[in-house]
């Protein structure tokens, strides 16, 4: 099992080269808490959800098949995101023998997986809406008064949020949802072999995540992904109300 210090040490790390690069920014961390409560809760809920409707109570008995942020937080992980852009819930457990659908464990494992990033992409759909709806039908002394400001500001961070959430764990290196995703399509041999060095992918994992590779790989996509949502929300509106302006982050 893989040690969850490292984790730890990880953590430090992280938010001492943000003190020191001079990377905290108070107020955008504050901004940016709604976000990270939003995206955590509904990525670990949707896990839980996903579980009970496939047969699995587990969930349930352990009090995860609900909205209650305390239910889903991992303090460290809260941590991750707000300082790294990068973080993690309570782990919903689950029990796959108990589905009681015509799946396979491994299938149901990872449609299970799937719910969690899959969450975070709607929700970054929905907050995408609000945040055009905002910008579009609010006055502009409220848009440019201080809370106008605010609020834009905190949905925008809730958009990328739960995007960079959802790519994030579609990595495909345990423990994140895109390993059991990814058992799923591997044969047994495959599977085997990925399960005899599951140590092995956890030290590529932590390497990638504590070197720039991490951020090299998935920022251009979170961006692309983010972007093309503006691009898309926006030409919906604007045939809808005939006003025409794209965000881009």
């Amino acid at each position: 099992m893989f040690d969850s210090r490292y984790l730890y040490i990880i953590l430090a790390i992280i938010v001492l080269m943000n003190l020191a690069s001079g990377g905290f920014d108070l107020v955008s961390l504050l901004i940016s808490i709604p976000g990270v409560l939003i995206a955590i809760t509904f990525h670990e809920f949707a896990h839980a959800f996903v579980a009970d409707k496939l047969g699995d109570d587990t969930p349930r008995n352990q009090g995860r098949l609900n909205l209650n942020p305390l239910s889903h937080l991992d303090p460290f992980g809260v941590i991750m995101l707000i300082f790294a852009h990068i973080g993690w819930g309570k782990p919903v457990q689950i029990n796959p023998n108990n589905f009681t659908r015509k799946f396979s464990a491994r299938t149901g494992e990872a449609i299970v997986a799937l719910a969690g990033p899959l969450m975070n992409f709607i929700l970054a759909i929905i907050f995408t809406i609000i945040l055009y709806a905002v910008k579009i039908f609010a006055t502009s002394f409220v848009m440019e008064s201080t809370v106008g400001q605010v609020i834009s500001t905190m949905l925008l961070y809730t958009v990328t949020i739960n995007v960079g959430l959802g790519v994030f764990n579609l990595i495909p290196l345990p423990p994140l949802d895109g390993s059991k995703i990814l058992m799923a399509f591997l044969s047994y041999n495959a599977k085997r072999w990925f399960e005899e060095h599951t140590q092995l992918f956890y030290i590529i994992f932590l390497l990638v995540w504590i070197t720039p590779i991490l951020g090299i790989i998935i920022s251009p996509i979170i961006s692309a992904i983010t972007n093309g949502l503006f691009y898309l929300v926006g030409k919906i509106f604007s045939l809808f109300v005939g006003y025409n302006f794209t965000l881009f982050i």
